[in-house]
């Protein structure tokens, strides 16, 4: 099949436009060779679907982007400065200095979005159009209604409720428009989602475009958001108090019943699971750390990496996933890299993240058990080992990129004791940020990002390109969707059933509380950990009313240092070695950085000083 990649449109170079008719006899009157009149392409099937393929534009890369959401949560931070982020987590943004925005949820990128998907609706379902095949309107009319109700969808659960635009609008029309009530907002998504999903049901569609499956996925995500406490009424004036009447409609449900909403939310969640399949999850006991481990990898991958023990059947894990070739690929792995294989350790993991992975008997891991302290990378959720890179943790041949430095390709984020003749000096690991290799780009936490990054060790990070899949949506997490609902419906059972079978698939232990509070908690850490980078937590942290306890934390970042034991010494090249050294591992806030905090106003986005000023009717959000 062919897949969809970055540069989908390869029928249109420059943006299909729209041409004015004039005299036939005006010889000067042609059309130019890389525009296509908007008649010509709803008479061609092939130029139809490529207009329809544009859109998926709209998605970009997922969450492949160079600046991750993850780094506006409690999993990450961005090593790099003046990019915006620390703007969003010192809690200093304002229509003015919006800090960073991502084009996949940009109020304006948004829209220009659903303006391509108004104008496939109003051509296929306005009959103006010479397609003569009811399949092909079918699917793009399908695939139109799923665009437009995913980019509602990335509007909403940034700003709230936007006002809902079904048609194309020309210059001369009134742009003024109030914005829709959140409850309105919900539900154009659902029968948007709804619409594609019977248009789509039964048909079979190239690689990356979206499912009917896709579509109840969508529909599923959004019914849990709007089930949450965020979105009730009386929840979320607890936590922002100052909010009028009106602006709560657009943030907030005027009626209904919470309990009503859990039920719908749950009722979407189990439509996905009966018609999808998942990865491993009919499991009745836990595997072992290393298939645990590995099965985590393999979904990471999409199944699609060729490095060893990687399960090409976990790509029965994805539902919708924008795919990559070779030829328009991304370079995640150098981003995300460590400095010391010439990558820029772009989105680093926090110590608050790691901390979170639990022993791999279930019970916490705490810097003041003495026995976890002094060796804290040990017997942990098998999960860590397949998403955190930490000191001393194997890796990619680095002479590859960086020369014979490193026989060991282990990852080094601490100062060591080394012999350097008869003189013993303090060596910087070559991960550090006085790296003898690339100083500049060293994580300032003293980890390194792994979930994302292709462990084939043919593919040497700072060079090659690499083919994982990005999941906009995957089978699990409309599991977790179910789980939730059933834990808020008082279902303890069921909820807890299908949460053991996401953790006997990683390798951990059942979960045996009886109690609702109790396994609610589990099950938010749970979640955390499952989907840690998948632009999650985030969201979930916000719509759970947790922000200040969670993404307003202060960063933790992991000091490490190697002492010769007596009697030992190590010359170079160095590598970890706990008969030589003993290590010790420092857990420190990290304020220079970024100096986080949390204001309750940050539960919504602000829209820009321009975009109000361009539509007066447009009410700014609480606290801004």
């Amino acid at each position: 099949m062919k897949a969809i990649n970055k540069n989908i449109n390869l029928y249109l170079l420059v943006f299909i436009t729209f041409l004015a008719g004039s005299c036939k006899k005006d010889f000067m009157n042609v059309i130019p060779p890389d525009k296509i009149s908007a008649d010509l392409v709803w008479k061609d099937p092939a130029l139809a679907q490529a207009f329809v393929n544009e859109i998926y534009n709209g998605l970009g890369i997922g969450g492949f982007s160079e600046q991750m959401l993850a780094s506006v949560s409690d999993e990450a931070m961005f090593t790099h400065p003046t990019r915006g982020i620390d703007l969003i987590n010192n809690a200093t943004i304002n229509p003015s200095t919006l800090g960073w925005v991502d084009n996949t949820w940009d109020y304006k990128q948004m829209y220009n979005r659903i303006r391509a998907c108004n104008t496939v609706v109003e051509r296929i379902v306005g009959g103006d159009n010479s397609l003569s095949s009811k399949v092909l309107k079918d699917q793009l009319l399908g695939e139109a209604y799923f665009l437009r109700a995913y980019f509602y969808q990335q509007m909403l659960r940034f700003y709230g409720g936007v006002p809902i635009i079904t048609k194309t609008y020309a210059l001369s029309d009134d742009f003024n428009l109030k914005r829709n009530t959140y409850e309105e907002c919900i539900n154009f998504i659902i029968k948007n989602c709804d619409q594609a999903s019977t248009l789509l049901t039964g048909k079979t569609l190239d690689k990356g475009r979206t499912t009917a499956l896709a579509c109840l996925a969508l529909k599923s995500r959004v019914l849990i958001y709007a089930a949450s406490d965020l979105h009730e009424r009386s929840k979320l004036t607890a936590k922002i108090i100052s909010i009028g009447a009106q602006k709560l409609d657009f943030l907030s449900y005027a009626s209904g019943n919470q309990n009503d909403r859990y039920k719908l939310a749950q009722t979407a969640a189990k439509a996905v699971m009966d018609l999808g399949s998942g990865y491993k999850l009919g499991l009745s006991a836990p595997v072992s750390v290393a298939e645990g481990s590995n099965n985590y990898k393999s979904i990471a991958m999409g199944g699609a990496s060729k490095a060893p023990n990687i399960d090409a059947s976990a790509a029965s894990e994805l539902i919708f996933a924008r795919y990559f070739i070779i030829q328009n690929n991304i370079k995640h792995a150098q981003q995300n890299g460590p400095n010391g294989y010439h990558n820029w350790a772009g989105n680093t993991p926090i110590g608050l993240l790691v901390d979170d992975y639990d022993m791999a008997d279930g019970t916490k891991f705490s810097w003041t058990n003495p026995a976890q302290k002094a060796a804290p990378y040990q017997n942990r959720d098998p999960r860590f080992y397949a998403t955190i890179l930490y000191d001393g943790a194997g890796w990619k041949p680095r002479d590859k990129v960086s020369g014979n430095v490193d026989p060991a390709n282990q990852i080094q984020t601490g100062i060591y004791d080394l012999m350097d003749g008869s003189n013993k000096i303090d060596f910087k690991g070559l991960d550090t940020r006085a790296s003898s290799i690339e100083n500049w780009n060293g994580s300032w936490t003293g980890y390194y990002y792994h979930k994302f990054i292709d462990t084939d060790p043919n593919i040497v990070d700072a060079t090659m390109s690499q083919n994982v899949p990005w999941p906009f949506f995957r089978y699990t997490e409309a599991v977790f969707n179910y789980i939730e609902a059933s834990i808020e419906l008082g279902e303890l059972t069921n909820a807890k059933s299908w949460l053991n079978k996401i953790r006997f698939r990683a390798g951990m232990v059942e979960i045996t509380t009886t109690d609702q509070a109790e396994l609610r908690n589990v099950y938010r850490h749970e979640r955390r950990i499952e989907m840690a980078y998948e632009e999650q937590r985030y969201h979930d942290t916000r719509r759970w009313l947790i922000a200040e306890e969670t993404l307003g934390r202060k960063v933790t970042y992991i000091k490490v240092t190697g002492k010769f034991k007596a009697g030992k010494t190590m010359s170079a090249p160095y590598h970890y070695d706990a008969s030589v050294y003993d290590y010790t591992y420092n857990s420190v806030i990290e304020n220079a950085q970024e100096n986080r905090s949390w204001d309750n106003k940050l539960y919504f986005r602000p829209f820009s000083r321009d975009e109000v000023n361009k539509n007066h009717l447009l009410e700014q959000n609480p606290g801004y």
